[in-house]
């Protein structure tokens, strides 16, 4: 059944409480929802009526095109001056026998290994210590486009500006022009969490505030730039939180247009602080990523992170208004894997993404960071596998 069959069905159903009814209709006019429509959703949109409504805003903007990079990860450090409860992945400073820390000529040496391959992005996250700092960044950025002028920087988020620009003793917008002279072209969207401070102040009370993240990024936005974000949901927030944290995206996305893509990240409870609290079921996570797509109309793209929440849950996200399932990552990334997602060594060749996108009958592009074309897969026949060539060996008797 296509799309506005489903839609007519929708509407005629005289199940279909009037309030939802009035949703859909927003959404069949392309008209924005309010905050309390956003509750609504959560409150009492069920999955099916939540993936009609978000799909037919995917295919609006998509089609079926559905987007994908290769990339690879750089994580400096998973030692921490911060302490959030959620996290698995970093070790606070005094468990520094747990971690790694790797100088400028560790991460030259990883963007090295990539010369023969064809990646176009680099992407650059991990802890905060005092030892990455202004400096230290600039000069990595800048040795990464000397060495590669065509290899994309996305890297760091507000958390790390924050508390390097604070020891730089320089303000958010000098901070980021500085940044991107040095080489910096995109940022990702972490350290967003949940913007509302009753929630941050329980889970990462330390770092940088909702208004402090979205300043930096609006700074970014200024430069012309643009840059990701991110909620992290399914912990202790309330439904009502998450549409706050939508809505201040919302509202910087108006002013600015600077957001490409929203990345909803589930919360994974295994060796954290917070692993009492259980983790959300796979429906609840299509139903979010479903809302989300609903009420950020001003945002071009929504992406599930396949390495967090499977390639099986990633495929199903693809009718629930998801249009990007990130890249090929090829196993840089400990993020995903120490906080308990089911891909413990995250690598996928591109041939298998392709593959995983179409058979879901969806249309596989291969984008940049910006997402510019590189490669429309949805004809392309990939070459035979070379088969291995046995030889027989002399016997000696």
């Amino acid at each position: 059944m296509s799309v506005p069959d489903k839609f007519e069905v929708l509407l005629n159903d005289p199940h279909l409480a009037p309030e939802l009814k009035a949703v859909a209709q927003k959404v069949l006019r392309s008209e924005r929802i309010t905050f309390d429509e956003g509750v609504l959703l959560y409150e009492k949109g069920e999955l099916g009526y939540l993936g009609v409504l978000a799909n037919h805003i995917r295919e609006r903007k998509h089609g079926d095109k559905t987007y994908f990079n290769r990339n690879f990860h750089i994580e400096p450090t998973n030692l921490c001056v911060y302490d959030c409860k959620f996290c698995s992945y970093s070790r606070l400073i005094k468990e520094r026998s747990e971690g790694w820390e790797y100088t400028m000529d560790d991460m030259l040496r990883m963007v090295t290994n990539y010369d023969n391959e064809p990646v176009t992005e680099v992407h650059i996250v991990g802890g905060v210590l005092p030892q990455y700092d202004m400096q230290f960044y600039m000069e990595l950025f800048s040795r990464i486009k000397a060495h590669r002028p065509e290899l994309h920087v996305k890297a760091l988020t507000p958390v790390e500006y924050h508390y390097i620009f604070k020891k730089a003793k320089v303000d958010y917008a000098t901070g980021m022009r500085m940044m991107k002279e040095a080489g910096l072209e995109s940022m990702p969207g972490g350290g967003a969490e949940i913007f509302h401070e009753e929630i941050r102040d329980q889970i990462a009370k330390d770092k940088c505030n909702a208004e402090q993240w979205l300043q930096i990024h609006e700074e970014w936005h200024k430069l012309g730039a643009r840059s990701n974000a991110t909620m992290l949901y399914g912990h202790i927030e309330q439904y009502w939180h998450r549409v706050d944290h939508m809505e201040r995206l919302r509202e910087l996305q108006d002013r600015t247009g600077g957001f490409q893509t929203f990345i909803p990240l589930k919360f994974r409870n295994k060796d954290n602080q917070m692993s009492n609290v259980p983790e959300v079921s796979v429906i609840e996570d299509l139903r979010n990523y479903a809302i989300a797509r609903i009420y950020l109309d001003n945002f071009d793209h929504i992406k599930a992170y396949w390495a967090m929440i499977s390639r099986n849950t990633a495929q199903l996200s693809l009718n629930f208004g998801v249009d990007d399932i990130d890249g090929t990552l090829d196993d840089t990334t400990k993020i995903y894997s120490m906080a308990g997602a089911e891909e413990q060594h995250p690598g996928m060749s591109t041939r298998e993404l392709v593959e995983l996108i179409k058979q879901v009958g969806r249309h596989p592009i291969e984008r940049d960071t910006l997402y510019n074309v590189i490669t429309d897969y949805n004809n392309f026949e990939f070459p035979e596998e070379v088969k291995p060539q046995f030889y027989k060996l002399p016997v000696i008797n």
